[in-house]
């Protein structure tokens, strides 16, 4: 994966430094909403030792920003490779389940912060008025992973603990991206866009855990 993340890289600064009297260049930021299917939840759940009866999960709301480049490849078509650094993960909610201690409120939370490097290279068409829609593979790059986890009973927090788990979790991921654009005359663009994760994300290959996210954002083109 490595590899072929580089080849596709200096693909990329090839492309663009043969095009650069056509394409122009960006800058984007927005909102993610990160979630991770399969059975990553069993596998936070059993580093809870703690955490036993209801566990719910939630997504991780975060940011994403960086810079991009669109090449023009003919009429209503264009390629547009970017970089954007992007916060991912989840987190699961559970109660203690100590029994006769429910008046306690007793509660326990696991959260899963990871940080990726992305770099979506999408093939863009313009549909018309500033619409625009778009689709293509996404190569990542795992940044740091950490996993918070906390306790607390009648609102005060008794446990909190933060643990690095960037070994535990594949350095490189690879999915396809997705969405929707709209490009205003100023420059100013908006898009939204749903990262569906291929590749697992846990290191040893064991766990069918998968990265997801939901990201709208706000950009201006150069």
């Amino acid at each position: 994966m490595k590899k072929q993340f580089l080849l596709l890289s200096l693909t990329v600064i090839s492309v663009t430094g043969w095009s650069q009297n056509t394409a122009t260049f960006g800058v984007r930021a927005g909102l993610s909403s990160a979630s991770i299917r399969g059975d990553a939840v069993n596998n936070l759940d059993n580093l809870l030792s703690f955490t036993t009866g209801m566990v719910t999960t939630h997504n991780r709301t975060g940011f994403f920003a960086g810079a991009y480049a669109n090449i023009p490849l003919g009429t209503g078509l264009s390629f547009e490779p970017a970089l954007y650094y992007a916060q991912k993960g989840y987190e699961l909610r559970g109660e203690l389940g100590i029994k006769g201690t429910e008046f306690l409120g007793a509660k326990a939370n696991a959260k899963l912060q990871s940080d990726y490097i992305d770099m979506p290279l999408l093939l863009k068409a313009d549909l018309g008025s500033g619409f625009q829609v778009f689709a293509g593979p996404q190569f990542s790059y795992l940044a740091s992973s950490k996993l918070k986890t906390s306790a607390g009973v009648l609102g005060f927090n008794v446990f909190n603990n933060t643990m690095d788990a960037t070994d535990q979790f594949n350095k490189w991921d690879m999915g396809v991206t997705g969405g929707v654009a709209y490009q205003f005359k100023n420059g100013v663009n908006v898009m939204a866009s749903y990262d569906y994760g291929l590749s697992k994300i846990d290191a040893n290959q064991n766990i069918n855990g998968y990265n997801n996210a939901i990201k709208v954002g706000l950009g201006f083109r150069f």
